[in-house]
């Protein structure tokens, strides 16, 4: 029987990022009607971390918006994983804080952290027309930073911003190059503040990714279908992991809202998938 793993998000800095990512409601150049916060309580996202282990999850992913780590983001971040692996045993804890230099990230390791998410987003071709703030190479080199510092690296992209086939593949091959763990598969969630306007994807568009992917990648990699999935396989699940799916982020997004929980897990189980209950060495 096929297992699938389960991945939570906490954003536990919420929509304070000064870039201009044309796909991002947490940019504060688009006054988006998200909820904004700075440095969520760590005894909060504690908590979270036990009720997303209770709902199945074995990945823990926090999350800060901004470019990048500094020092108070490194201390925030270290204290708030060692404070969940404390408490909350068998969750392979995710930085995702933008770009970091080999020591910031040796040092989230040092403190708890499991594996760095750290998204191409797209092609190096079409990067420029998402973003203007910063550079493809910049996160293209962070990427490897997270696998000098021995951390596992996450790292995937989002399809649908207006890219071409071409893009789409060169995106993959860019990915793979890294030989990540595991690659977050997020279809554009078109929201009305932001540049992109529409979605450029449909449903048997993005079974195409998928199994693209899962052909790059090979069989032992985990490959997660996560934003824009309800917008794009409610109710067709099945047909993303027989294309080659074996992830799904459960509960909310960043910004946007998920199913709930126990909705996703009863999903699985009438398709007859049984839920990862550890990870192993390449998760």
């Amino acid at each position: 029987m096929k297992k699938i793993f389960l991945c939570a998000i906490n954003n536990i800095l919420s929509g304070t990022c000064k870039e201009d990512c044309k796909f991002c409601t947490q940019s504060i150049r688009y006054h988006a009607d998200i909820l904004r916060y700075n440095y969520k309580p760590i005894e909060q996202i504690v908590q979270e971390a036990k009720q997303a282990k209770t709902n199945g999850a074995l990945g823990y992913c926090l999350v800060t918006a901004g470019k990048g780590l500094d020092d108070k983001k490194v201390d925030f971040v270290a204290r708030a994983a060692q404070a969940i692996k404390a408490e909350v045993p068998g969750l392979n804890l995710i930085g995702c804080n933008g770009t970091a230099t080999v020591e910031q990230l040796q040092y989230l390791k040092k403190h708890g952290i499991d594996s760095y998410n750290h998204n191409l987003e797209t092609s190096k071709r079409y990067y420029p027309y998402i973003c203007q703030t910063h550079e493809w190479e910049e996160r293209y080199q962070t990427c490897l930073h997270v696998k000098s510092a021995g951390l596992m690296l996450c790292s995937g992209g989002i399809f649908g911003m207006g890219e071409n086939d071409e893009d789409r593949d060169d995106l993959l091959k860019a990915i793979a190059s890294l030989d990540p763990a595991s690659v977050p598969l997020n279809f554009y969630h078109p929201n009305p503040a932001l540049p992109i306007k529409t979605r450029n994807i449909e449903y048997n568009e993005a079974l195409q990714v998928i199994s693209t992917a899962r052909a790059m990648l090979g069989d032992e990699k985990m490959l997660m279908v996560a934003g824009g999935r309800e917008l794009l396989f409610g109710k067709k699940e099945d047909q993303m992991f027989e294309a080659g799916a074996n992830a799904i982020v459960i509960g909310n997004y960043l910004t946007t809202p998920g199913m709930a929980p126990d909705q996703d897990i009863k999903m699985l189980k009438d398709l007859g998938y049984e839920i990862a209950s550890e990870c192993t060495a390449s998760h």
